[in-house]
């Protein structure tokens, strides 16, 4: 039994299949679906949890070697917001690219993880190292 670190096992499946160069998005609630890869949704409520909450819960055990996002992000969030992701992302490179050209990576995706975000363009595509 697992008794520390990510316990459901959808989510748990999904990361132990990302391999070298392979990337997983981690969503908002208002993302839209893509039937073509496989979506774990792990939304609760509005808010719960984040996309800073999975990211935390994913880095201890996930080699992250880049991080997108999309360039509205920066233009539609507040100073506050915008620094607890990049203190989140520390150590990361981050890019942030159109919303549109964001978009076009995520059917390479391994899968999706959905969560109750609420954060305008909190979207966020990890790619292992």
């Amino acid at each position: 039994m697992i008794v520390q670190g990510i316990v459901n096992p959808h989510l748990n499946s999904l990361l132990c299949r990302v391999r070298h160069t392979n990337s997983v998005v981690i969503a908002d609630a208002a993302f839209p679906y893509w039937p073509m890869i496989e979506t774990v949704d792990i939304s609760l409520i509005k808010g719960i949890p984040t996309v800073l909450q999975v990211l935390a819960a994913i880095r201890p055990n996930f080699k992250i070697g880049e991080i997108f996002m999309a360039q509205e992000f920066k233009e539609t969030n507040t100073r506050k917001t915008q620094s607890a992701f990049a203190q989140a992302c520390a150590g990361v490179t981050m890019t942030f690219e159109p919303h549109l050209e964001f978009k076009q990576r995520v059917p390479k995706a391994i899968g999706l993880i959905r969560t109750g975000d609420t954060t305008a363009y909190g979207n966020m595509i990890l790619v292992s190292v």
